[in-house]
């Protein structure tokens, strides 16, 4: 017999951890290959995870709530030929994992091998972020929560790592010295919560005038859902990051609006799909995407990174009122049919919280659809580490000025407005404004009688 160690699986370029959700099998349970073993939450998507092969489910290494590294193992499954393993932790770990996730891995894996079942603290009552590793430790040697919090942490924003808090146990051992004692002081604590925590998404004028706000008699105060609080501190961070500029077009539609009505029946009939007006501006966007590599980048510190691939998220609205954005693969390779096909599929398994973790994951550029919703144009927040966003408006029928040769009248046309967002960072008006009006041209130009 051998174990195999089940990681957490990538999650999307911007996204480095999640949060257990859920344990679908228990120790002991036999698991088929490809059966979902633990449910994840991220702020794009929540999503099981599956086994990569048939055994049984012999040690889990993390806790519901816990956070979760990308490549860390979840769990263990003893499996029926193979490495040991060691072997295997050798094998798989060092070809994906920097070592120090590696040596974080291990540490995990032998504090989670000695953690008893006796009852342990409860570390969910505070904001302040706490590795599973940081808070096993913590379990282990029955270091309060409030103790814990005095803790000064010399990792990234602040955080207690590993290190710090072996520290701070040595240092007991060492001078068991009353409580107030082995306190940081407070008024330390105070200038270092200050530092590690003012962070670009909620500075502290932001917070104190949130303090300031009075609940009133028959007001309703509701919870954020997990996801919500995750996609706002995203959009905080995108308008933190990226310059926005928007550039606004109005486009006639009109040749769209009539062929899509004369083909959507028969196209219904032969492909048992609705053809709706979202894979044709898809496709306007995937051919602009290649007119304008430039538009298909992303910006890592001073150099930017021009992308291979035309990966082009629909954002899509969820029952909960929140959002998700699954990904059009190579979306400049499908025919219309494919994309019809693909954008049907991927939007009624983002409402039914069935997408993939990779259906979510690698998008280039990122489309909205506002008019969905009535309104006639927007102005959308980047989706990083994208650099641009366009917004669909909705169509409209109103009177307008029509050009002939043989002069102007007014006629009743089927009108749009494109809303596109950008990083002026890296993109400056003529190219975010010429993006547009490409997008633009192409729909205007649709010609009636083309067959799908």
């Amino acid at each position: 017999m051998s174990k195999f160690e089940l990681k957490l699986p990538r999650m999307g370029e911007s996204v480095a951890e999640a949060t257990l959700t859920t344990w679908l099998k228990e120790v002991g349970d036999t698991i088929e290959m490809d059966e979902p073993v633990f449910e994840i939450a991220t702020d794009k998507v929540d999503s099981e995870v599956p086994s990569e092969v048939t055994g049984v489910l012999v040690e889990k290494l993390f806790n519901v709530d816990d956070v979760i590294r990308v490549g860390q193992t979840v769990a263990i499954i003893e499996v029926e030929n193979g490495a040991t393993a060691d072997e295997a932790l050798v094998a798989t770990t060092e070809d994906t994992l920097s070592e120090e996730t590696i040596a974080a891995v291990e540490d995990t894996v032998v504090i989670a091998k000695e953690m008893t079942s006796t009852a342990v603290q409860d570390y969910s009552g505070t904001e302040r972020f706490y590795s599973p590793l940081v808070k096993n430790i913590a379990k282990q040697e029955g270091i309060s929560l409030a103790t814990l919090d005095t803790i000064p942490g010399t990792g990234k924003e602040g955080r207690v790592t590993k290190n710090d808090i072996l520290a701070f146990i040595e240092g007991e051992k060492k001078s068991p010295a009353p409580v107030a004692e082995v306190k940081t002081p407070t008024a330390p604590i105070a200038e270092k919560k200050q530092v590690v925590e003012q962070p670009v998404v909620k500075p502290d004028s932001i917070a104190n005038e949130e303090a300031k706000i009075q609940v009133a008699d028959g007001d309703e105060v509701i919870q954020m859902t997990r996801m919500g609080k995750l996609i706002a501190k995203h959009m905080v961070d995108s308008v933190s990051t990226s310059a926005h500029v928007q550039s606004f077009i109005e486009v006639d539609v009109t040749n769209v609006v009539n062929w899509r009505n004369k083909v959507k029946d028969a196209f219904a009939k032969r492909e048992g799909e609705k053809l709706t007006f979202t894979p044709i501006f898809m496709e306007a966007v995937a051919k602009a995407l290649k007119k304008y590599p430039l538009m298909n980048i992303s910006v890592n510190g001073d150099t930017v990174i021009k992308k291979k691939n035309i990966n082009v998220g629909m954002a899509a609205a969820l029952p909960d009122g929140n959002l998700i954005v699954p990904v059009i693969k190579n979306a400049d390779q499908l025919n219309l049919v494919g994309m019809a096909k693909v954008v049907n599929d991927l939007a009624k398994r983002a409402r039914e919280n069935k997408l993939k973790p990779d259906e979510i994951q690698g998008g280039t550029y990122t489309v909205t659809n506002v008019g969905t919703f009535g309104s006639v144009f927007g102005t959308p927040i980047i989706n990083q580490p994208q650099v641009g966003i366009l917004a669909l408006g909705a169509i409209r029928k109103i009177p307008s000025v029509i050009e002939t040769s043989e002069g102007d009248f007014i006629g009743i046309r089927s009108k749009m407005y494109l809303s596109h967002s950008y990083d002026h960072r890296v993109v400056n008006g003529a190219l975010g404004s010429m993006f547009a009006k490409y997008i633009a041209d192409y729909l205007e130009a649709w010609d009636v009688n083309r067959e799908v």
